[in-house]
């Protein structure tokens, strides 16, 4: 009958556009379909049909009204989360009759789902199987809880949460997905915490150990169900209450802090356990490829990354309380916070180094790394270098990616609390990065000598040693103790190291050999170039082969363009008339005798005059 699903199923289509509002309409329109295809919804201006619950004979025969009295419960819920969240805003939070209307929706709703139950427990009437008649019990203790919750009371709340998570639980163990194990982690873990610290029960006992107490002090028939059926879920052994094997101190540079939160402890065993996974993983494998290996990795990612996650929570709740920075509590939730952090960074650089390759990459190799070779195929001696250059220099370009994945993670470590005052670590983490440094500019190089730029290589490659060089002395103080089968992670052995500054060194005296084989050829290029010019018309340049006195000058001499001192030009220049120069000088001289000779005839015409006035002698 998939109950839970349905519910699950439901919230989440209604909720990933909306709100509990949008929700409620969606029941109330779901819940009028379904009356309607069972023939008992009220018509337009009929009379008022009392609607009754569901008996186990008619459940037998219709689903539908199994699904219809899921509707009606999951409609008083989102009501009451409606209110909630509408009341959330105001100052003195949800009181009064604001409150108590909340708590009477999940009554009803614990009460409906309550009658459901009772009626599938009629299995014999009903049709329904074990799994279902389980599945509707959580799912009334689910409302009951929290109807407790909102009305403060705190051992009903965890009696209530408490059986819902034991079923929940162990329908996890037979039934695949994650429905059952969202709900626990999103709803019922953090109400069963609050109301756990509510009720005054030690923050170090993890929530399956409280959810297991709680649920066997209530004592019935259920718990008698659950022992015969799933028996391993109220024991101590099982993968989700290991109390017994969680750690209660940890470790880090020294310091050994205790564990106060059970979250925390639960979380850290789990990165215990997700390690040794994977360190027998590795050494079980005969041979395993950089894909398969990596995918290894997730287990003690995601553990470790649950780790980080319930210490944030943990400092969360510690600031949420008041709690000063000065706090013995905080400073040890803090020296817990870099522990964690720094397990899981340096996972992830593990993780990182092993799908770059063998030997961090320093080899050169362009081999498939995610396809096993067959059996009848040799090793390929090239190493994959008779792929094009453009593939080449893509598969160096995924490395490059990794390297600073790798290196942006390094820098993630040196920002954690602690860390920077730590100076043996400080050093090591700067050592490491200048390691992997080394890499990516040797990784670069090698693009550039694909592409034909041996300059701009050796350049990269000499950076690369100086950076190996640099961190040689601080990695070879270290122990050397990683073997091939121990799963890689942040620590950089003194065998790494000095590997890597040995190939460097043997790189740079190739690169260099490649820079001057290339500055000869094209030194002797322009020699040849050149070589038919004589001795005399290459004076400026110094012969560097020698001289050959068989090409001196050119004999016989040959009628060639000279150069002159341009005093000359200057002087010929007043001796050169063009055709249309000297037609216009012609014109211009005739204008100018034209002009003087009217200039006498009007001088003539007039008469001279004489004394004053014109009147003289």
């Amino acid at each position: 009958m998939d109950i839970t699903k349905t519910i699950v199923s439901l919230r989440e289509a209604a909720l990933l556009y909306g709100d509990y509002g949008t929700y409620h309409k969606q029941l109330s329109k779901k819940s009028l379909n379904c009356r309607k295809k069972l023939s008992i919804a009220t018509k337009n201006r009929g009379k008022f049909q009392n609607k009754d619950t569901a008996t186990a004979e008619q459940i037998a025969e219709n689903h539908e009204y199994l699904r219809l009295q899921l509707l009606t419960a999951e409609r008083t819920w989102a009501t009451a989360m409606d209110m909630k969240a509408t009341h959330s805003a105001d100052t003195k939070g949800v009181v009064g009759k604001a409150r108590s209307h909340i708590v009477s929706r999940l009554e009803k709703g614990a009460k409906i789902a309550e009658t459901l139950a009772e009626a599938l427990s009629q299995t014999a009437v009903s049709g329904a199987s074990s799994t279902d008649v389980l599945e509707a019990r959580a799912y009334t203790a689910l409302l009951k809880g929290a109807a407790f919750f909102e009305k403060q009371g705190w051992e009903g709340c965890l009696k209530s949460y408490a059986v819902s998570r034991i079923i929940y639980t162990a329908l996890a163990t037979s039934v695949k997905g994650d429905i059952f194990k969202d709900l626990l982690s999103e709803t019922i873990d953090p109400s069963i915490r609050y109301a756990a610290y509510q009720a005054k029960i030690p923050r170090t006992e993890p929530v399956p150990s409280i959810a297991r107490k709680t649920f066997l002090r209530t004592g019935g028939d259920l718990v008698a169900q659950i022992r015969e059926q799933y028996p391993n879920v109220l024991e101590n052994a099982t993968p989700d209450s290991k109390k017994d094997e969680a750690p209660t101190t940890l470790s880090w540079r020294g310091r050994e802090v205790k564990i106060e939160d059970a979250a925390i402890a639960v979380a850290w065993a789990s990165v215990s356990a997700a390690k040794a996974t994977l360190t027998e993983k590795i050494s079980s494998a005969a041979q395993l490829l950089p894909k398969d290996m990596a995918a290894a990795y997730d287990g003690i990612l995601n553990a470790s990354q649950e780790a980080v996650d319930a210490t944030k929570q943990a400092i969360d709740e510690l600031k949420g309380e008041g709690v000063p920075q000065s706090d013995p509590r905080m400073q040890r939730l803090q020296i817990t916070r870099t522990a964690v952090n720094f397990e899981m960074i340096s996972w992830r650089i593990g993780r990182n180094r092993v799908l770059i390759g063998t030997d961090d990459g320093a080899h050169l190799d362009f081999g498939d790394a995610t396809r096993k070779k067959k059996s009848g195929d040799e090793t390929d001696p090239d190493h994959g270098q008779d792929l094009a250059p453009g593939r080449q220099i893509a598969k160096l370009k995924e490395k490059v990616v990794l390297y600073d994945g790798t290196l942006q993670s390094i820098e993630s470590i040196q920002e954690l609390p602690g860390v920077a005052n730590d100076q043996e670590l400080s050093s090591r983490l700067e050592a490491i990065e200048e390691y992997f440094t080394a890499l990516k500019c040797l990784a670069l190089a090698r693009s550039h000598s694909i592409a034909g730029s041996a300059l701009n290589a050796l350049a990269l490659i000499k950076h690369a040693l100086d950076e190996a060089s640099s961190a040689l002395p601080v990695l070879s103080a270290g122990s050397d103790a990683d073997s091939g089968s121990s799963p890689r992670n942040i620590h950089v052995t003194k065998k790494d190291a000095q590997s890597l500054h040995a190939l460097l060194s043997g790189e740079l005296q190739h690169f260099r050999a490649l820079v001057e084989i290339f500055n000869s050829d094209k030194k002797a290029g322009t020699q040849s170039s050149d070589g038919s010019k004589p001795l005399a018309a290459q004076l400026s340049n110094y012969p560097s082969s020698g001289v050959d006195l068989n090409n001196i000058v050119t004999y016989p001499p040959q009628l060639e363009p000279i150069p002159v001192k341009p005093l000359f030009l200057d002087v010929a220049w007043n001796y050169i008339e063009y055709p249309d120069k000297g037609a216009q000088a012609a014109s211009k001289e005739a204008d100018r005798v034209y002009e003087r000779a009217g200039t006498a005839a009007e001088t003539e015409s007039k008469p001279q005059k004489r004394g004053w006035f014109g009147f003289g002698r």
